[in-house]
């Protein structure tokens, strides 16, 4: 995801910092950057993409299986997840797109398939398109429209402060 006018803002922040406003941005953009991932996940939750919480639980700070980058100095916060499903998930995909079929061996438990490779019983799955949910979509078009109002009211109050309005 790209913020257009970030680099120029930053560049101006670092000419006018004194007494550390590059540190109170980069405190507020890591609070952004967690506001960020409880969007995704309230996005995941609305389209319906729960099913282990394997997905939902990778747009989390700190889990081995997420992307959260923060640095200090360029004020850097980079958001995603390194589960290779996620962009299925969004985008949508094809099961065996060359029309064969596929045997998979597990059972059902209520509407739920259980994948098990030692089982006799199973199902058979035959080319389809599963569509994609746009959860991630979604949550960056909300995330812009909010980090824009927040950056603006930021600037604001800064303004405010040093320049006594």
């Amino acid at each position: 995801m790209k913020i257009d006018g970030l680099d120029r803002l930053l560049s101006q922040l670092q000419q006018a910092n004194s007494g550390g406003l590059t540190a109170q941005y980069q405190e507020w953009l890591q609070e952004m950057g967690l506001q960020f991932l409880d969007i995704i996940q309230d996005e995941i939750i609305k389209e319906k993409a729960v099913d282990t919480g394997r997905l939902l639980n990778s747009f989390q700070k700190g889990d081995k299986e997420n992307h959260f980058l923060t640095s200090r100095g360029g004020l850097t916060l980079e958001v995603g997840t390194q589960l290779d499903y996620a962009s299925y998930v969004n985008d949508g995909h094809a099961i065996s797109s060359n029309g064969e079929r596929r045997w998979v061996p597990g059972r059902w438990a209520g509407s739920r398939f259980e994948y098990d490779p030692n089982a006799s019983i199973g199902m058979m799955l035959s080319s389809q398109w599963i569509e994609g949910n746009g959860y991630w979509d979604h949550a960056v078009m909300l995330y812009e429209q909010m980090f824009e109002h927040s950056l603006d009211r930021k600037l604001q109050s800064w303004i405010d402060r040093h320049f006594g309005r």
